[in-house]
């Protein structure tokens, strides 16, 4: 996901109201999020399809690593060794 710019990607309701098309276009355009404010406070961000789909792809990973870790500490971990020779005696046969 690109960095927000500031004075370019934090709208009020009214504006994005007015302006919606363009705003899709734009994110979609510039893979940047859409602030959207309302009240002078953040309601909304608009992301593309692509970035949100991106975004989520990371957070699993970083979910299994999280776990995976969680596992190490709790003993469930298997010794490198081990997994190496069921690997090398899979790919032989």
């Amino acid at each position: 996901m690109n960095r927000i710019k500031f004075d370019k990607d934090i709208q009020p309701l009214s504006e994005f109201r007015s302006k919606t098309a363009f705003y899709f276009d734009n994110v979609k355009k510039t893979k940047r999020p859409l602030i959207i404010t309302q009240n002078g406070k953040s309601a909304a961000v608009l992301l593309d399809v692509s970035e949100y789909e991106a975004m989520l792809d990371k957070i699993e990973v970083l979910e299994d690593i999280k776990t995976a870790e969680a596992q190490i500490e709790n003993g469930m971990g298997i010794p490198h060794e081990s997994v190496k020779k069921k690997f090398l005696k899979g790919i032989k046969k």
